[in-house]
């Protein structure tokens, strides 16, 4: 299967403080606040929804499409991206923006300052997913994940027109947008993926029921946290998947990314959902093992040998044929 992946593209910049902010604020002077602050280190990641999905895929041995925008400052990136095993032919640049980038400082009590600066982000709107269809030989499936929201809205649209199968995941973007674009950007959806939160936003978000939404999409995706992933399609019996036993508890960021890549991973293998849903699993636990989102290594051996141990000998051997 030849499947892209729509999504953010970005770096974040994140910096601790070893003070508390708190202390650091005047009651009465709230309306004029000016403050800096002098920080211990600094911590710049890559990160961005599509490169974290499309580096997992990379990582399992497939060659994802990441079709997303970013700034002139992105070749190093790319070149990393690249070396794992992304395509990244289908990146828009842009002439006079930098990349995305989230920069945070962090204080001893883990309250947070933060900003989002979008960035190139804004230009993948102009994106036409025929010029990478025709690039590639053709699309099987894209993954619509939180981007620009004009730019998710045009990429729908533009598959419903040319009956390429998609998957819907607003994720961050969520928050922002109206019922009507939600209803669009799911309707029709051959995936919707979401976590709990997120599943019972979306319902009160369209006004939809969840037997409503069941009948608009072909499967629905449901991360569960520890407790792994739930499955289900209209008039099936849902399926129900764990997570792999971990070996630490480092940092969860990323964790969802990860069980995106391992589960499209699978559909393209051809798999079943439940085979897929576990492969998605195993890598969302190497994640979590890790701190920062595109910073673990997939070793085969090891990864089967927890595969083996979390879900059997039959699912492991399924599998095996495909990640070797």
């Amino acid at each position: 299967m030849r499947i892209a992946v729509t999504g953010s593209i970005a770096t974040d910049h994140l910096m601790t403080f070893p003070g508390r902010f708190a202390d650091q604020l005047v009651a009465d002077q709230l309306h004029t606040v000016s403050l800096s602050f002098l920080v211990d280190n600094l911590d710049i990641r890559r990160g961005g929804v599509g490169p974290n999905i499309c580096f997992g895929m990379g990582q399992l041995g497939g060659n994802p499409i990441l079709v997303g925008a970013a700034g002139y400052d992105f070749d190093e990136y790319r070149a990393w991206l690249d070396r794992h095993g992304v395509d990244t032919g289908s990146v828009r640049i842009s002439e006079v923006l930098h990349t995305a980038r989230f920069v945070c400082t962090t204080d001893k009590d883990h309250n947070q300052i933060g900003s989002f600066y979008t960035g190139a982000m804004s230009e993948a709107r102009q994106i036409e997913l025929k010029a990478v269809a025709d690039r590639v030989g053709g699309l099987d499936l894209v993954l619509i994940g939180a981007d620009d929201p004009e730019a998710m809205l045009r990429h729908t649209e533009e598959c419903k027109t040319r009956s390429i199968p998609f998957a819907a995941d607003f994720s961050q973007q969520i928050a922002r947008m109206a019922g009507d674009e939600i209803r669009t950007l799911l309707d029709g959806a051959t995936y919707l993926f979401s976590n709990e939160y997120e599943k019972g936003l979306i319902e009160s978000k369209t006004g939809w029921t969840d037997e409503e939404i069941l009948g608009r999409v072909g499967h629905r995706v449901t991360t569960l946290g520890s407790r792994g992933v739930r499955i289900e399609r209209a008039g099936e019996e849902s399926i129900e998947v764990g997570c792999a036993e971990e070996e630490a508890k480092v940092d969860p960021t990323g964790v969802g990314d990860a069980f995106r890549a391992g589960f499209l991973t699978g559909l393209s293998w051809g798999v079943s959902l439940e085979r897929a849903a576990q492969v998605g699993c195993m890598l969302a636990t190497l994640v979590i093992e890790t701190l920062g989102t595109q910073e673990y290594t997939l070793r085969r051996a090891n990864f089967m040998e927890r595969f083996t141990k979390a879900y059997g000998d039959e699912a492991a051997a399924e599998v095996q044929a495909h990640l070797a």
